[in-house]
């Protein structure tokens, strides 16, 4: 037996499964970036540019937010915090979207 699905909560598992993939493609970019930078990756690669200008460009809320005296530490905290944010909070809205 199919289980039964109405047309709106079809349509919310198919929005949340969206939302969750989003969020999970940009918290992996997030900490890509993160690993390139404390790897000390070729900034002159074009892969590497293209991770830092998109990492950068999610997290552009966060990644100068805090001041610690280690270049390393600014990096994890802010570029982590976006990547922590884009999880928790595209999973509860998917979340959401799926009981809904």
């Amino acid at each position: 037996m199919s289980p039964r699905f109405t047309k709106s909560t079809r349509g919310g598992a198919d929005a949340a499964k969206v939302i969750v993939v989003i969020a999970d493609v940009a918290a992996v970019i997030i900490v890509l970036w993160i690993l390139m930078d404390l790897l000390k990756a070729n900034r002159g690669n074009d892969l590497v540019q293209v991770v830092r200008d998109v990492a950068r460009w999610l997290a552009s809320w966060s990644h100068d937010l805090f001041t610690f005296d280690e270049r390393w530490a600014r990096v994890v905290a802010g570029y982590g915090l976006a990547a922590v944010v884009y999880l928790v909070v595209g999973h509860l809205v998917a979340g959401r979207l799926r009981r809904h």
